[in-house]
Parts: C-alpha cells; sequence; structure tokens
C-alpha cells in the first residue's frame, strides 16, 4: 500500500468544514427525528452523535500534543492500526452497547447536541491554533496534515450514517482517496465519493461493477 500524505492547510479545512457540516445538521432536526435509525446497525442517529462526541474530545488530545519524533503513520496506514475512535470495539457489539450506555444517563436527544457542540467548539479552537507538524496520538506519531485527515474522513463516514444531508465535498473526496489508498484499487469511476466512502465503511456492499473489490471490503474498520 502507497503512503497517502495530506497537506497540513488542506486537511485543516476539510476537517473544520465537515465539522461545521455535521454539527449543523444534527442541530437542525428535531428530537423525533434524532431517535431514527442511523446506518450505524444498533445505533440511533442520536447515539451516533454521543459516538461522535467522544471521539472529538480523544481527538484534542493529538491536536495539542506535538512529537518531536518523525511521522511513523499516514492518512491512510492509520486506519490499518486504529480508526480514529474512543472506542476500540466501536463495530462489535460490545461497542454498540458501550455508546448506548454512555448516551443513557444523558437527559434527552437537546442534551447530547449540546455536548456535542462544546466537544466541536473546543477542538474547532485548538485545530485553528494547531500547527504544522508532527503530533502523537493513540501510540502512533502523524504529520498534522494526515491526523487531520483521518478526522475530516471520519466524520465524513457518520455524516452519512445520520442521513441528514451531504458531507462537505472536501471531506467525501479524501474519504475516497483514503479508501482507495487502503484498497489498493481505484473504484469504477460512475461511483460518487460518497458512495465509495460507505463502501470502504462497510456501510453498503460492492455493486456489480465493483464486485472485484469486494473481498477487501471494508477498508475503514
Amino acid at each position: 500500500m502507497s503512503p497517502l500524505h495530506i497537506d497540513h492547510a488542506t486537511a485543516s479545512a476539510a476537517f473544520l468544514g465537515e465539522l461545521d457540516a455535521f454539527v449543523a445538521a444534527v442541530g437542525s432536526v428535531s428530537d423525533h427525528d434524532l431517535l431514527a435509525a442511523s446506518r450505524c446497525h444498533g445505533w440511533a442517529v442520536v447515539d451516533v452523535v454521543v459516538h461522535v462526541r467522544t471521539g472529538l474530545q480523544d481527538m484534542l488530545g493529538g491536536a495539542v500534543t506535538p512529537s518531536t519524533s518523525p511521522p511513523d503513520t499516514d492518512a491512510a496506514s492509520y486506519w490499518r492500526k486504529d480508526v480514529p475512535s474512543t472506542d476500540d470495539a466501536a463495530d462489535t457489539v460490545d461497542g454498540i452497547l458501550w455508546t448506548r450506555r454512555t448516551a443513557s444517563p444523558i437527559d434527552g436527544p437537546p442534551a447530547r447536541v449540546a455536548h456535542l457542540r462544546a466537544a466541536a467548539d473546543a477542538v474547532r479552537s485548538a485545530v485553528q491554533r494547531m500547527p504544522d507538524g508532527p503530533v502523537a496520538f493513540h501510540g502512533h506519531v502523524l504529520a498534522s496534515g494526515d491526523f487531520l485527515a483521518t478526522w475530516a474522513v471520519e466524520l465524513a463516514v457518520h455524516h452519512l450514517d445520520v442521513r441528514l444531508g451531504p458531507p462537505t465535498a472536501e471531506s467525501l473526496r479524501l474519504g475516497r482517496l483514503t479508501v482507495e489508498t487502503l484498497a489498493g484499487a481505484a473504484f469504477p469511476p460512475t461511483w460518487s465519493d460518497a458512495g465509495c466512502l460507505r463502501t470502504g465503511a462497510g456501510r453498503r456492499d460492492p455493486s456489480p461493477a465493483g464486485a472485484t473489490l469486494a473481498a477487501t471490503m471494508p477498508v475503514l474498520g
């Protein structure tokens, strides 16, 4: 697999744009809509909100932890090691139930969205001040652009999960590039960036046109 490197300015713009888009999307719907099923098996939209909030709180540690060591992980290979998440079993039954238990003590969907906004505000401020250079995160060292790119993709995946409008074009382009790098092959040119990302994240099966990619999916963990 070839390395994937994204420059700091490009990744920062993609991350911040998608952060604002995700927060706006989940903040624009009714409490009833937040209880609808998401594309994450076993999770309602509000559970995805809680998962993203805990992830952003975790991400904040990387955003403020510069490293003097050279990067050992890039924007694609990180997904082969640890998916950006506070929950090491995020796609297992235990992980699904952990998020639902975490969400249950919080008073209703509005409080969960409010907590997401608070986490997003803290991360936005940190990223806007973040220098271009290596950062330490989850036992790895990444260039700051690669670190931010992984989180732009993470947010885009979950934006697709909640079915509340499209993610930003920039985050979807990074998502497609990441998935194709991990798969070692380009997706059919007729596929949209969103379709590539959903397939790479295991949210849909490859179509007949992409049948040769089926054995490699999902690639985002």
